[in-house]
């Protein structure tokens, strides 16, 4: 408990200092005065522009970027722990790719793009795309007796994802619209930059649900991580189990990246993290990691726009810059204990 009181104090520290960094430099105590005086607590004296950077702009981007880190870090863990892969993260089951070949098909259709009819099909076309490769990936991985093997899972994740990597690499090869492409590269990289209180709403149910569903089954959790016997032996249906705690995790990854885009390394690395404070078991496990994860992808977005002045880096490369380190030692250590 006091680990996530603490986590919880970094993360509100976090939002306040990363609300007045930007292109305009807000200090901390306007920053304050704004949302309280939205919130009803006072009438601060603060101007109408303080008002917009940081209500209509930064903030809603900030909470959907703590949202987005807090679902794909509760996506890893339960991942890792139903596969028993260290490797194992939300992407693992293809559905970004499925989710990336969704939003280019609209993209390269060009449907309204630059309106909020454009903003909506993109989201609708990735949620679509990603269910779609969760739905193969399941066909194909699902057992003569209706289980879900983890091996096959892993193995029908990685050829859905190859497949729609390809795919999406034919329609913008023969789309030839050069600004199209530039729009698909952003994408698969993963941007907040129109993320506005609508989506921000969605990305927090979304994420906070997903964590009361995997709380819910932390018992099982913690049983299936010392084997499939084990657990069956204590009354827990292994392969229900699975099944629900896999659909589960697909939709949640589905809802995040059809608004923001394709973001890696988040479920890889934050339950690594977290389990070296909270050890393994997931009543702790589970809500560390979300809210590790929320502070990852706060100041990562943040150093996405700020780092590059009058530009934006794509979140992706941030994240990617942060996990790739940890991933080759993941497999150093994978190499020596084998």
């Amino acid at each position: 408990m006091a680990a996530l009181i603490a986590l919880l104090a970094v993360l509100l520290v976090s939002l306040a200092v990363t609300l007045g960094i930007g292109s305009v430099s807000v200090p901390a105590d306007v920053v304050l005065q704004v949302v309280g005086r939205r919130m009803w607590l006072g009438d601060f004296p603060v101007t109408p522009l303080q008002d917009q950077i940081i209500w209509d702009l930064r903030l809603p981007r900030v909470l959907a970027a703590a949202a987005v880190g807090a679902g794909l870090a509760v996506c890893g863990a339960v991942l890792q722990s139903l596969t028993r892969n260290d490797l194992a993260e939300p992407y693992l089951l293809g559905i970004s790719g499925g989710a990336t070949v969704g939003a280019v098909a609209v993209i390269a259709l060009g449907v309204g793009m630059g309106t909020l009819g454009g903003t909506v099909a993109l989201t609708f076309g990735a949620f679509v795309g990603a269910l779609g490769s969760l739905a193969l990936v399941l066909l194909l991985a699902v057992g003569r007796a209706g289980t879900l093997p983890p091996t096959r899972v892993v193995l029908a994740g990685v050829a859905i994802g190859q497949i729609c990597s390809a795919f999406t690499s034919l329609m913008v090869i023969m789309n030839g619209d050069q600004q199209a492409a530039r729009r698909v590269l952003a994408w698969t990289l993963g941007s907040f930059a129109g993320v506005r209180w609508e989506s921000t709403g969605f990305l927090i149910a979304a994420a906070l649900l997903g964590l009361v569903v995997a709380l819910f089954f932390a018992r099982d959790l913690d049983a299936m991580s010392f084997g499939e016997a084990t657990a069956t032996s204590l009354g827990i249906s292994v392969a229900g189990v699975r099944w629900a705690l896999m659909v589960v995790t697909a939709l949640l990854t589905a809802c995040l990246v059809s608004v923001v885009g394709a973001i890696g390394f988040v479920g890889l690395i934050v339950p690594h993290i977290v389990r070296f404070v909270s050890g393994p078991v997931h009543a702790r496990l589970l809500p560390l990691s979300l809210v590790t994860g929320a502070i990852l992808m706060v100041w990562s977005d943040t150093a996405a726009r700020s780092l590059a002045p009058g530009q934006e880096i794509p979140v992706g490369v941030v994240t990617a810059i942060i996990g790739s380190p940890f991933f080759v030692w993941l497999l150093r250590r994978a190499r020596s204990d084998a």
